[in-house]
């Protein structure tokens, strides 16, 4: 499918006063514009990054009454439980406040459900046990928010419950716990609305320090971690906080997250954004999806190297399993696209089978999403129920198509690009058909066009290695604050095009004044120009250097 390319507007006279006050190329000042940042002071705090610019924990709803109540748990020797979740949002948030509250002095234990035996959330049976264990606090991360009956369970046991979360709120409400601490509820005056469930523990434990010899930096690492791997969106605090956790793990100074990287062939190289989401983050993810995402939390508690070094092996064992099950359903998966699905009156691709592992159905909706230019939501079925999750376009806001369908489903939750939720077995093809119902209100383009974000055309003799190391100044890149693609138009294609790898290619192109190579890394969807074709190319550009010699490369993301 050939993409439209999106090429945002250019503001020549901001970029000539950015580039002008910051002495920055023109390139970077407008890459800052783009990120709405209009003026110097503004665009030297994003460059900066600097922790100080972090907001205070307190502005925070439900934080004040949280500290309070956890000081004199700890005061008390009450025993206190940290509930999270199995994705790496929630095990780095784990770790983190567990972490933090036995520096305190505190009687803390944690827990985290089983995916495939008690799903996500708070469990009435894992409060019971914690009842009888004699917990008298529980302190949730990365979830709860929708938990109301079981808070309420909770309370009627004497247990008090402290809900921290980021997840979406449904109908404002929010459940009668001790404190909530989400900054999505009412009323919260909390300036940044997008902390991860691993950001929100860092406050927690951020207030809890204060007036004590201890720093909550010193958990940035799992901070950065749990951040990157959910796909926040990586600006303001996201970004800030992540940027300092990146050069924490760098520093190799946590003996789990180092042996993971040891496993991961990534000793030696310095630990970027992207090697969390796609290398380190599935590792850890792996564990919650299929095994016991306490190996993963012992993972990142433990100070013995030889302890480290086994549960390291099993992660990355683990993961490599994980993938051969998502290759199966994968492969499954599309010969039921194929089969089963009129695309002529289907927005939302909704697929059903027995025996899909629900641990990587997500993962696959993720692939449907990518192949289709659709919204995907797979259901993995069992003997009545059926335990589905979701992934989305960039315009479909998925948990707002899914509170339009809400009468037909057992539970869900989510938020604008992801979801996960139980049904009825003998209800899938009425929610099928109703969520597409919903969706054809939307215009078709609206829904599945495919779209490529272009931040500025550039001439070939604009990239200077000076305005390549500029870029770089832009990182941590995530979501909300992608690597920059830039287009290059009326290009030629010089020389004889070669292969490289599997499916990747070099050209060289030139416009005549100036000549670049440009590489594609095995994106199967291009297709090699020939010599002396007329091509426009969008690209991320970096610094190559090869035998001593360094030159601009160009990283192929279209050509046409």
């Amino acid at each position: 499918m050939r993409k439209t390319w999106r090429v945002k507007a250019a503001d020549p006279a901001l970029q000539e006063r950015l580039s002008s006050e910051l002495g920055i190329s023109k390139i970077t000042a407008q890459l800052l514009a783009n990120r709405g940042i209009a003026h110097a002071r503004d665009a030297q705090q994003f460059l900066s990054a600097s922790l100080s610019f972090c907001h205070d924990p307190l502005l925070l709803k439900g934080m004040k009454k949280a500290v309070e109540r956890i000081r004199h748990a700890i005061a008390a020797g009450e025993k206190i439980l940290v509930y999270g979740d199995y994705d790496v949002d929630g095990i780095t948030a784990v770790a983190t406040l567990f972490l933090a509250l036995k520096r305190l002095g505190a009687s803390v234990e944690y827990y985290i459900p089983n995916r495939l035996e008690e799903g996500y959330g708070l469990n009435t049976a894992a409060i019971k046990k914690a009842h009888r264990d004699g917990v008298g606090l529980i302190v949730t991360v990365d979830c709860g928010t929708s938990s109301f009956k079981e808070v309420d369970y909770a309370r009627g046991l004497g247990i008090d419950i402290i809900i921290t979360d980021h997840h979406e709120i449904m109908e404002r409400r929010v459940p009668e716990a001790m404190a909530v601490i989400n900054p999505l509820q009412e009323d919260c005056p909390y300036p940044f609305k997008h902390l991860a469930g691993v950001g929100l523990a860092y406050k927690l434990v951020k207030a809890l320090f204060e007036e004590t010899p201890f720093f909550a930096e010193d958990y940035l690492d799992l901070v950065s971690l749990g951040t990157v791997a959910d796909v926040t969106p990586l600006i303001g605090e996201n970004r800030t906080l992540t940027k300092y956790g990146l050069e924490e793990i760098n520093k190799k100074s946590r003996v789990g997250l180092k042996a993971l990287i040891d496993v991961s062939r990534l000793d030696g190289k310095d630990i970027s954004s992207g090697h969390i989401g796609y290398i380190l983050g599935p590792r850890i993810n792996a564990m919650g999806r299929i095994g016991s995402p306490q190996k993963s939390v012992e993972l990142l508690l433990t100070e013995d190297g030889e302890t480290a070094a086994i549960l390291a092996k099993t992660l990355d064992t683990e993961n490599r399993n994980r993938q051969k099950i998502e290759a199966a359903i994968l492969e499954e998966a599309l010969a039921k696209v194929e089969r089963e699905v009129n695309f002529k009156d289907t927005r939302v691709i909704v697929l059903a089978s027995e025996g899909w592992h629900p641990g990587v159905i997500g993962i696959v909706a993720s692939r449907i999403v990518e192949r289709y230019c659709r919204p995907a939501i797979l259901i993995s079925l069992g003997q009545t129920l059926g335990k589905g999750s979701g992934r989305s376009v960039e315009t479909f806001h998925l948990f707002e198509y899914l509170l339009k369908c809400r009468d037909l489903l057992v539970g869900f939750g989510g938020h604008e690009s992801a979801c996960g939720l139980t049904i009825e077995k003998e209800n899938v093809e009425a929610f099928r058909a109703e969520i597409n119902k919903e969706a054809a209100k939307m215009p078709a383009t609206a829904v599945f066009s495919q779209k490529l974000d272009i931040d500025m055309e550039v001439a070939l003799n604009m990239l200077s290695e000076e305005a390549i190391h500029e870029i770089e100044k832009l990182e941590p890149f995530g979501e909300a604050n992608q690597r920059p693609v830039l287009s290059s138009r009326n290009l030629v294609v010089k020389d004889r095009p070669r292969m490289i790898g599997k499916a990747g290619f070099k050209i060289l192109v030139t416009d005549r004044i100036v000549t670049c190579e440009a590489v594609s890394f095995g994106r199967r969807e291009l297709a090699m120009p020939k010599t002396g074709a007329g091509v426009d190319l969008a690209y991320t550009p970096s610094m190559n250097e090869w035998q001593g010699v360094r030159s601009v490369q160009l990283e192929l993301k279209d050509i046409q």
